[in-house]
């Protein structure tokens, strides 16, 4: 098993009433972003999740692959906290306990998720959306006297050009295209600044084009973010992947490269063979 240590110069904060040991700031340029072991989860005596055990390296881009019912949603309820496990290790980082924070702590610490469906404010234009995303004091007072700078302008110019939205700018959201709205999406999480990016689905109902600037964008992103995406399109998958994880009653049935996988005959018998 990993060792979880904090460094000799770290010291004890509060994140929104989590008390987490923290070595000076929180550093994943290195070493593992993301710790899971012997993860369990059970509802109502069927097995979720079956002594689950992953690890994702600090800017790394990994793809989720599996069956339905492999355990790929519960698992990132897991990550994210809108579930408990019955019993296993979650840290993120080295310093945070994610099975002793709530979800608003979880996302705060640097865990940003994307669901399959986009949900933006439709009546906002892509601009607005993003500075209402900005990470930012989000309390009543916070809000009603915030004032925008010019960092932030800046900031949300350059989210809107990675997210190739620059010529919408001012398009309220609802009027966006499909694939337009999963990528200001995704700019709502870049603009919380997460270190962590969990993204379900995220070219389901994209056209061919779309599918090719997404998978472009992500490759753009690993590094400076860890990105995990949970998808069904091998051939988006092909495209982007380094490292894919195969998701199996809950369970790592194999992992490796894509062709590592795809020749597996574990995998080709209950995910990729049907």
């Amino acid at each position: 098993m990993m060792s979880i240590s904090a460094t000799a110069n770290s010291e004890e904060r509060s994140i929104s009433g989590a008390h987490v040991l923290i070595p000076g700031e929180l550093d994943l340029s290195h070493g593992v972003a993301l710790y899971l072991d012997a993860i369990n989860v059970s509802f109502d005596g069927f097995k979720a999740i079956n002594n689950l055990s992953l690890t994702i390296d600090a800017g790394e881009l990994r793809c989720i692959i599996g069956p339905n019912g492999a355990g790929k949603t519960t698992m990132m309820d897991v990550i994210t906290g809108k579930t408990r496990p019955d019993s296993g290790t979650a840290f993120f980082g080295q310093t945070f306990d994610l099975t002793r924070m709530r979800e608003a702590q979880i996302a705060h610490a640097g865990i940003g998720r994307k669901f399959q469906k986009p949900t933006v404010f439709e009546q906002h234009s892509v601009f607005d959306n993003l500075e209402l995303a900005l990470k930012a004091d989000k309390s009543i007072w916070g809000s009603l006297f915030s004032r925008r700078n010019h960092e932030q302008t800046e900031r949300i110019e350059e989210l809107m050009e990675l997210i190739r939205l620059q010529d919408f700018c001012h398009r309220p959201a609802g009027l966006l295209a499909h694939g337009q709205k999963q990528w200001l999406e995704i700019g709502m999480l870049l603009a919380q600044e997460p270190k962590l990016l969990l993204l379900d689905e995220p070219v389901a109902g994209m056209t061919d084009e779309e599918t090719e600037r997404t998978a472009e964008l992500f490759i753009s992103l690993a590094g400076k973010h860890s990105l995990v995406v949970v998808e069904h399109d091998m051939e988006f998958v092909n495209s982007i992947a380094r490292k894919v994880t195969v998701l199996h009653e809950g369970s790592v049935l194999a992992e490796g490269s894509m062709s590592e996988v795809q020749n597996d005959a574990r995998v080709i018998e209950v995910y990729l063979g049907r």
